[in-house]
């Protein structure tokens, strides 16, 4: 069915409504989305297509909130019993939790309850951060005291990524509680479920009215009215380059910052040196966690060229022993989101194809017995890919490994530099000075020595370099993003 053909009174279909201020909204003349689940093209729920009436809704709700008694004499320590209790709501519908995001993104059920136990981690964390949200004193000149102090920003908007949905959303809604902002939450419109299964849980803890919104709908619509209103404080945006310079371009139309998560092409530096069986488990775990789908993939085989065809062919032997099936039967490889994705994640294969990239593994689609209507795909090693080809410098977003090979620390860093992105990245050696050295000397936000594992660092600071974005999430480095300071000067 066409974009947005679906109305309310659509009979026997399970509709979902938007959350404004504390109350759950279908508007009454709205369009619906329609929420399929990957592994076999089924429809699971119907959302409102929320566009800026439903924003501007929300946002004026989170003012009223933001400003409210209720909210401003709640202090940063019962902030944090509130997160810790939203933590134990969360572990206490683990399975419900689970169940909801394999069938919304597709991945293995084994996967969606990591994702769970993350999600309870955030509240967690900024539930201890919240009463510890600290200024400084300055020494400026006898007579004057001199300190600052860390105020939130008002209302922060978050627009949430189809990838990691229930992970996200966690984070920024709990940031967002632990530094005394209200929030407008948009997920994505293909993943909406746990986001909204969240403040459902949410709702009854005792939240001022309006202090967590979220709005259904697409990006070009609520996601572009949410970017561009003047009531918003703070954007944070997950997702690719070209929507991000939009989101950039209307938040500055009202002086507002944001915060850019744009996604990677992130290496795993391979040396001859490494412990062999450790590296090639985790450049393997890297590309396939997710299908693929997951901004800090390890997408790059960057190895030294005298240990690069034993360790491809061993790589792609463990690729080919993966099984691969709908996420609730907990396989290795779930599906890839919708047609769209998997069609781009075809288009580069074609392109590898077409220059005469070998492909070692992989490569084509895989045929689900009863489901034929999910968009499966086999993990994928394309080797000898140079270093300026687009393959090895776009994000494919899919289970697909590029191969480079180099022969000295100071080629390797090279090409681990050598594209316009620069997110995360993995070191593999026995050698300490070594490891330190090209760490030191990698242009990205987050470097892994022999091992990686950036999607469950709750307290690393988050964020890439170049085109991967700016501003950081997780840890308390985040804290920074959800707040502004206030020097005050008292003459005595």
């Amino acid at each position: 069915m066409a974009e947005g053909e679906y109305k309310v009174n659509a009979a026997d279909v399970n509709v979902l409504g938007c959350f404004i201020g504390g109350e759950w909204v279908v508007p009454d003349d709205a369009k619906l989305i329609e929420v399929k689940n990957p592994a076999d093209g089924s429809t699971i729920a119907f959302v409102p297509r929320g566009n800026k009436e439903e924003i501007d809704a929300a946002v004026k709700k989170a003012q009223a909130a933001f400003s409210s008694a209720e909210w401003k004499s709640l202090q940063p320590y019962k902030r944090g019993k509130l997160l810790y209790q939203i933590a134990e709501l969360i572990r206490n519908n683990k399975d419900e939790f689970a169940r909801l995001e394999t069938m919304d993104v597709g991945k293995p059920y084994a996967q969606s309850e990591m994702d769970v136990e993350i999600a309870a981690r955030y509240f967690e964390f900024y539930a201890g951060a919240a009463d510890k949200i600290l200024g400084e004193t300055i020494p400026v000149d006898a007579g004057i005291i001199d300190y600052t102090v860390r105020e939130p920003l008002g209302i922060v908007g978050h627009i949430i990524p189809w990838n990691y949905p229930l992970q996200i959303a966690a984070r920024s809604i709990a940031i967002s509680i632990a530094t005394g902002n209200a929030a407008v939450l948009k997920p994505a419109e293909d993943t909406p479920l746990t986001t909204l299964k969240l403040v459902e849980i949410i709702e009854p803890i005792g939240l001022p009215k309006g202090i967590i919104n979220v709005i259904t709908g697409y990006g070009h619509e609520a996601g572009a009215a949410l970017s561009s209103h003047p009531g918003i404080h703070h954007i944070t945006f997950t997702g690719s380059v070209e929507t991000g310079k939009r989101v950039m371009e209307s938040a500055a139309q009202n002086i507002v910052p944001v915060t850019l998560e744009l996604g990677g092409k992130s290496p795993n530096i391979v040396f001859a040196d490494c412990n062999e069986e450790n590296a090639m488990e985790w450049v393997m775990r890297s590309i396939v966690q997710n299908a693929g789908q997951t901004c800090s993939a390890g997408s790059r085989l960057v190895i030294e060229k005298t240990i690069k065809n034993d360790f491809v062919r061993k790589l792609a032997a463990k690729m080919e022993s993966l099984s691969i099936g709908p996420g609730v039967d907990n396989h290795d490889l779930g599906p890839v989101l919708s047609k769209k994705q998997f069609e781009r994640i075809q288009g580069f294969i074609e392109l590898a194809r077409e220059d005469g990239i070998t492909i070692v593994t992989g490569g084509k689609r895989a045929t689900i017995k009863g489901c034929e209507s999910g968009y499966y795909m086999q993990p994928t090693i394309l080797d000898h890919v140079p270093q300026a080809h687009h393959l090895a410098q776009e994000e494919i977003f899919g289970p697909v490994l590029t191969v480079t090979t180099f022969e000295t620390e100071e080629e390797a860093i090279e090409i681990a530099n050598g594209t316009p992105y620069g997110l995360v990245a993995g070191v593999w050696t026995e050698n300490t000075s070594s490891a330190h050295r090209v760490a030191n000397e990698l242009q990205c936000g987050q470097v892994f020595i022999n091992h990686y594992g950036a999607g469950g660092g709750i307290a690393q600071p988050f964020g890439g370099y170049k085109k991967s974005g700016f501003g950081r999430e997780k840890g308390l480095e985040a804290i920074r993003n959800y707040t502004q300071v206030k020097n005050i000067a008292l003459k005595y």
